[in-house]
């Protein structure tokens, strides 16, 4: 049986205050390298207008960030599906879960203490009601996002899927998120996923 033929269609990476859309800069800041700095700079110049992003944890600021510019003025349907994976988990959030017990427990901060919360933050901004799945792993692994990403894309199980890496870790961010579907130019293969991933972090 053939298979359809899938296209990296959008990917953005952010990370040491800048942001990058399918390899151009869109964004750059001398400021403050810290992420909330960052994160709050980026809200006003990005124009997102999502009140609820203040109330979030830092790795889902990065998410909602990170999807809301790789999907500006993309075809997406609430069926896009979203596979994310990092190396640290919620850790940054656990850590100031495990600090706030010590006092009152904080529902505000123990709410984001699973991972998969980002997935549930970006499918209520977008409306995605989809497929979706978070990994741990030690590093970028394209293999896993490929092979997990064609899966969904043959089986029908979604039209098109956001997948990457969204790694936050005490001050340091990394965030490289593509857009999968049948348009593009930029064949979806393990070792496209990885040469822009690579090229992103350069």
């Amino acid at each position: 049986m053939s298979k359809d033929p899938y296209f990296i269609s959008q990917y953005v990476g952010i990370k040491n205050t800048k942001i990058l859309k399918n390899a151009k800069l869109i964004f750059s800041t001398q400021q403050d390298s810290e992420v909330l700095p960052f994160l709050k700079e980026v809200y006003k110049k990005v124009g997102l207008n999502y009140p609820k992003y203040h109330k979030m944890d830092p790795l889902c600021k990065l998410g909602i960030l990170a999807t809301s510019v790789l999907l500006k003025d993309s075809d997406f349907s609430n069926e896009t599906a979203l596979v994310f994976s990092n190396a640290s988990s919620s850790l940054n959030t656990d850590l100031r879960h495990q600090q706030s017990i010590e006092n009152i427990v904080s529902p505000a901060i123990f709410v984001y203490t699973l991972p998969n919360i980002v997935l549930g933050e970006v499918s209520i901004k977008f409306g995605l009601q989809s497929e979706n799945a978070f990994f741990i792993e030690e590093d970028f692994n394209p293999k896993l996002i490929y092979e997990y990403t064609e899966l969904l894309l043959n089986s029908k199980k979604a039209p098109s899927v956001v997948c990457g890496w969204i790694e936050l870790k005490n001050a340091e961010y990394d965030v490289f998120l593509c857009f999968i579907s049948k348009q593009g130019e930029i064949p979806f293969t393990t070792e496209n996923l990885k040469k822009l991933y690579l090229f992103e972090n350069e």
